[in-house]
């Protein structure tokens, strides 16, 4: 009897918290307008812990994107503008010297927070952006001889603005491999745009009201760390496995597959994108509210998880290839099961 009342109690553990990442997608896609896949890429990236970079023009909702899921969640939310004058110190803290006591205290920065908008980060130079390096690996920073931990959840956001390169400092593969997905969004349709003209003239008309908004719904920490214990549980079949196996496997030997593809690829994408291709499948799987994950979820996710994982060779950029349409060869070459 006590063993039913477990499973049971169980059961309506995991509804709730199907629940609770319902409403969190539903409120999200109703302030973040035109932009699905990536409400999907925050969600996927938060129920797998890992950090996502987001590639898109201005306009685009990026900065309300994590703004609006931090507001949403039990946690707090810094934002960093990434600069050319920016020190690692200015993220990670520093030691401070005390006069009266004679002793060095700890300052943390801005890194100690659960959720982390690193907005443009590709205009820092690359101490900077190394600094996130411990902090987004190992949750964890170093100042000096001591290590501190960092709160949990920890998910970092990253944009870069693709249009303009002027002053920039594109970011080493070692960075861009600490990203589990790198999401690239474009412009929304005209309906959506029509949508969006009509969520700001309300939220200006609330602001010269000076109504209070809405308290947002707030998802707790607990809810997250179990809704990430249910992704790892859920049931995925050997031929699944194999099948993200040999996708990340046929990166580095596409001669196997197609003589043709092998030349357009430098250098394929490494075990940790076995690691992220498993895990970001079994959080879409769990988004979609199936209990199993299937080929097309692993699918769903590839290019997030493969394109800056990719590189493509000299020739290939000579003649317009890019990793996505790499990666569209591997999806299609690779046989499910």
């Amino acid at each position: 009897m006590n063993a039913l009342k477990s499973v049971a109690s169980s059961d309506d553990v995991s509804e709730l918290n199907h629940l609770a990442f319902r409403s969190l997608r539903q409120h999200l896609q109703s302030r973040i307008i035109g932009q699905p896949h990536l409400v999907d890429s925050l969600l996927v990236a938060l129920l797998a812990d890992g950090h996502l970079m987001v590639e898109g023009a201005p306009g685009l909702a990026k900065t309300t994107a994590i703004k609006e899921l931090a507001a949403a969640l039990q946690g707090d939310f810094r934002r960093l503008q990434f600069t050319p004058d920016l020190l690692p110190g200015d993220l990670t803290g520093t030691d401070v010297y005390r006069p009266a006591t004679g002793d060095f205290h700890f300052a943390p920065g801005p890194l100690f927070h659960n959720l982390i908008l690193a907005d443009e980060i590709n205009r820092a130079p690359a101490k900077v952006q190394s600094a996130l390096l411990e902090a987004m690996g190992e949750h964890q920073i170093t100042v000096g001889r001591n290590t501190y931990a960092l709160p949990r959840p920890f998910m970092v956001m990253a944009t870069q603005n693709p249009i303009e390169h002027e002053g920039t400092y594109p970011l080493p593969e070692a960075q861009l491999d600490r990203f589990l997905l790198y999401v690239r969004i474009g412009h929304p349709d005209a309906a959506a745009e029509r949508a969006i003209l009509k969520l700001a003239r309300a939220q200006a008309t609330q602001a010269a009201a000076s109504a209070a908004p809405a308290p947002p719904l707030r998802v707790s920490t607990q809810q997250i760390l179990a809704a990430r214990e249910e992704v790892l549980a859920m049931h995925m079949s050997a031929a699944v496995e194999e099948y993200i196996v040999q996708l990340v496997i046929a990166s580095r030997d596409a001669a196997r597959y197609d003589a043709r593809l092998a030349p357009r690829i430098a250098f394929g994408a490494s075990p940790r994108a076995t690691i992220a291709l498993d895990r970001c499948a079994r959080a879409y799987a769990w988004l979609q509210g199936k209990d199993y994950v299937a080929p097309d979820d692993a699918q769903a996710v590839a290019h997030d998880v493969l394109r800056h994982r990719i590189l493509v060779s000299f020739e290939a950029e000579a003649e317009g290839v890019t990793a996505d349409a790499v990666i569209d060869d591997l999806l299609r070459l690779v046989p499910v099961g």
